[in-house]
């Protein structure tokens, strides 16, 4: 047993869970195939220990994705996750256990506090995150920028800013309408040549459609990594005929939540990629079981994030690098906000993710009775299903 088991065996007791809301306006709206955000309502979870250690966690509102307002968030964080955790004592994973079975659904809210849970794990250990979850913190990943759903000549500004900041792979929102998508990508190639892509249809084609417009874009030969959840999530069916009729990777997102829609995923050979977000699986444990049945599946995962806060999107920055399965990431939401608060976690130094160092996820805490203050931040590029 090494030394992250041995500790992970060690009995927590949580002696107070809180929870407090906040609003950060983003610098332009973010735009997607289903829906449309100008600024980001979130809810911090607290975890204090009995040793004094406090760990926080965060859940964005995402009603269209996850079903979760800030009010319903609020609701399962004072409500059954309070209940479930506070004076309880157990290892870690029976605490996260705990958190899993508080209640049904919920996904974002569990997430804030799974996080909350290892944060306050790891400094109470005095070690980062990542090293007690397997992976190396000197290590990072090539992040990417997203562009979102616009008109072709705002999209190809916005990617010509984007990559003479330093980004050299931009994610490309398209899904409304296959001949309109096709003339937004001609955009953007034409803005931002050199850089690398990733498309994501947010579920916005049918299979024919899908099918028709990605070989289209192998036939021009352009500069595309992989192509994102093109079809609806519930239609395994008609992922996998994408899948099998395309040359390049096709990634589910919207489609994987739980374990056991990775596995059904891998049985139906319906996809190439998974990407795996906190706020679907619940938190770090969910997240990490499904990048273990990738692995097992000789399969690569992405860690991407909805249009979530920094302390969210910090989370899985040690979970990405943690995990040997994970080799890719979509986690710039910060880069959208106008606050770059709490202080901490991690650097993008060019187009590199890197993380801070530090215990637990190396973040400053969060306060309770501020409301992060926009800061003189440079526009988006110059360095969620969202």
């Amino acid at each position: 047993m090494t030394g992250e088991d041995l500790r992970a065996q060690e009995s927590l007791t949580v002696t107070a869970v809180r929870h407090h809301r906040h609003r950060a306006p983003l610098l332009r709206p973010f735009v997607t195939a289903a829906r449309r955000t100008e600024a980001v309502e979130y809810v911090v979870a607290e975890i204090e220990l009995h040793r004094g250690a406090i760990g926080q966690g965060s859940a964005a509102e995402t009603v269209a994705v996850t079903g979760e307002s800030a009010e319903t968030i609020t609701a399962a964080l004072a409500g059954p996750l309070r209940s479930a955790l506070e004076g309880a004592t157990g290892t870690l994973g029976e605490l996260t256990r705990r958190i899993g079975a508080a209640l049904e659904g919920a996904s974002s809210a569990r997430a804030a506090a799974d996080v909350a849970l290892h944060d306050a794990w790891a400094k109470s250990v005095g070690t980062p995150l990542v090293e007690l979850l397997g992976g190396r913190l000197e290590d990072g990943l090539m992040n990417d920028m997203t562009i979102s759903l616009e008109d072709p000549d705002v999209m190809a500004e916005h990617a010509r800013t984007a990559v003479a900041g330093g980004e050299q792979i931009l994610k490309i929102k398209l899904g409304h309408d296959i001949a309109e998508d096709r003339r937004r990508l001609a955009a953007v190639v034409e803005a931002a040549p050199e850089a690398r892509l990733r498309l994501d249809a947010n579920q916005g084609w049918s299979p024919e459609q899908a099918i028709e417009i990605i070989t289209g874009f192998e036939r021009d030969g352009l500069p595309i990594d992989l192509v994102e959840q093109p079809v609806a999530a519930r239609n395994i069916e008609g992922l996998a005929r994408v899948a099998a009729a395309v040359e390049l990777p096709i990634m589910a997102d919207e489609a994987v939540w739980t374990t056991e829609d990775a596995r059904r995923l891998v049985d139906a050979d319906a996809c190439d990629l998974l990407n795996i977000k906190l706020a679907k699986t619940g938190g770090l444990r969910g997240a990490l079981e499904i990048a273990d049945i990738a692995r097992e599946a000789g399969m690569e995962c992405m860690v991407g994030a909805m249009m979530e806060p920094r302390i969210s999107i910090t989370a899985a920055a040690h979970l990405a690098i943690a995990h040997p399965a994970i080799t890719m990431i979509d986690l710039d939401p910060p880069a959208w906000f106008t606050s770059a608060a709490p202080r901490g976690g991690f650097v993008q130094d060019g187009a590199w993710l890197r993380l801070c160092g530090g215990p637990g996820l190396g973040l400053e805490l969060l306060p309770a009775d501020v409301d992060p203050a926009p800061d003189a931040a440079p526009p988006i590029g110059d360095g969620g299903d969202r």
